[in-house]
């Protein structure tokens, strides 16, 4: 028989689940600042046995098979993408993103893709609520059960009943354990919830998936341990106020976590995007200065963006500003500083504003020769060439660096119909019939996209 423990009011680490007997501002845990968050602790002895388990017990790695180990398909061609061919059973999902942006639109087409029975667990809305928007979808299927339910034995008690094969709970912050006896979404209550929920995923061989809040940071809430235990960590991103919908995975036990899922919010619901490239230059006006067109990569996908950019006079004795959109801001400001000091072109007086069109946020290096043509075109007036792609990175010294996957980026800018690349010198040739700009430096670049001075002057080699 159990003994009644005693509850005391302690202070846990949001990163890393450290406990404090008092606040203080910095976790003497991992160190991080204005982490501590109330929570309520159960102290005294329990006499209560283990629970039996249905694990198997040590075995030869030469013995244990990998079958039980393989993907299933989603039937949703986008998000096998990410996940490398589907989900895994026994595996637990963590999926995060911001209210409205399609998290239960998303799974709800998951769940009715499914051919066997499944749970939805939906801890925030009712079930009637749930059922609209899957009628609406036409997400229903007869082996889809529906549970409002916030208290985690029940839930696990529904588990038993349904038997199903795939679980989503929605959201597990609202999760609560009773015999944790803290609050729901507490640090202690979503770090319990969710270990419970790991050990049955893995005892009764079920996919399970876990959404989770995010901050106004964008970042997943709750404590960094949740992240820790659970198999799949997958970002939902997007602007509310666009179609697309970006689906990354920061965290794949079973696969690689550079590959990129590209949705369209419809009035069907979420649509998979097969041609990217063509969806974001659909709108694209040719002649327009503080254009130009980069060849990216996310994951084994080649993506080509169309990069932006508009400058303007700096107010005297401010100043300069550098924002950028779908861009890393840091790198912004210093691609700006080496195309000042590098390339002899006057930027230090240029408030300097860079997007990526469509709304789609991307960070690899190889934009970065685009961002500074962008800027000079800006700065110049003077459109780049309409059948002109670019990519590169881009070095302290001004040096234009070769990236990965160049071959890739030059089939997909010659199957969109552009006939021109500029590229670092290293780059490979090119299979397709495509005129290769090789360039060593930033400077040599801005002359062959002729934008200043004459490319036959700085060496430029034209392939």
């Amino acid at each position: 028989m159990a003994s009644s423990g005693r509850t005391k009011v302690v202070h846990v680490c949001s990163e890393c689940g450290a406990s404090h007997p008092k606040w203080a501002g910095r976790c003497a845990g991992c160190g991080d600042w204005n982490t501590l968050v109330e929570d309520v602790e159960t102290s005294g002895s329990s006499t209560q046995p283990a629970a039996p388990t249905n694990r198997p017990g040590p075995q030869l790695i030469a013995d244990i098979g990998t079958d039980v180990g393989r993907p299933v398909s989603t039937s949703i061609s986008e998000l096998d993408r990410v996940l490398g061919g589907g989900f895994v059973a026994g595996s637990v999902t963590l999926l995060g993103g911001e209210p409205g942006i399609g998290k239960s639109t998303l799974l709800l087409q998951v769940l009715a893709a499914a051919s066997g029975p499944t749970l939805y667990v939906t801890a925030e809305e009712s079930a009637q609520q749930v059922k609209l928007r899957a009628e609406r979808l036409g997400a229903t299927q007869r082996e889809l059960w529906l549970h409002a339910e916030t208290s985690l034995p029940h839930i696990i008690d529904a588990i038993e009943e349904t038997k199903p094969q795939l679980v989503v709970i929605d959201s597990i912050q609202t999760v609560n354990d009773p015999a944790l006896g803290s609050l729901p979404g507490s640090v202690g209550q979503v770090r319990g919830c969710a270990q419970q929920l790991v050990n049955i995923a893995k005892e009764r061989n079920v996919s399970i998936i876990l959404v989770g809040h995010v901050t106004k940071e964008g970042s997943l809430a709750g404590p960094r341990v949740l992240e820790h235990v659970v198999d799949t960590v997958l970002q939902f991103e997007g602007d509310r106020h666009h179609a697309l919908r970006l689906l990354r995975a920061s965290k794949h036990r079973y696969g690689a976590t550079n590959e990129l899922g590209l949705f369209e919010m419809a009035t069907v619901g979420l649509v998979g995007v097969p041609d990217p490239s063509s969806m974001f230059l659909a709108d694209r006006r040719t002649g327009i200065p503080g254009s130009a067109i980069v060849p990216t990569m996310e994951g084994q996908r080649p993506i080509v963006v169309e990069v932006q950019a508009l400058t303007n006079p700096g107010v005297p004795g401010v100043p300069s500003r550098r924002s950028a959109q779908g861009l890393d801001g840091g790198r912004l400001s210093m691609l700006m500083a080496v195309l000042g000091r590098r390339s002899n072109i006057t930027v230090s007086d240029q408030d300097v504003y860079a997007s990526t069109a469509g709304g789609v946020k991307l960070s690899e290096p190889g934009l970065d020769l685009g961002v500074c043509l962008a800027a000079v075109s800006a700065i110049r007036n003077q459109p780049l060439p309409p059948d002109l792609a670019v990519f590169g990175e881009i070095g302290l010294g001004g040096e234009l660096r070769q990236v990965g996957h160049a071959s890739r980026r030059l089939s997909e800018a010659s199957r969109l119909g552009f006939s021109r690349v500029i590229v670092p010198t290293n780059s490979p040739d090119a299979e397709d019939d495509l005129q290769l700009l090789r360039s060593a430096t930033l400077s040599e670049a801005i002359a062959a996209a002729g934008l200043v001075g004459d490319a036959s002057a700085t060496g430029l080699r034209v392939i």
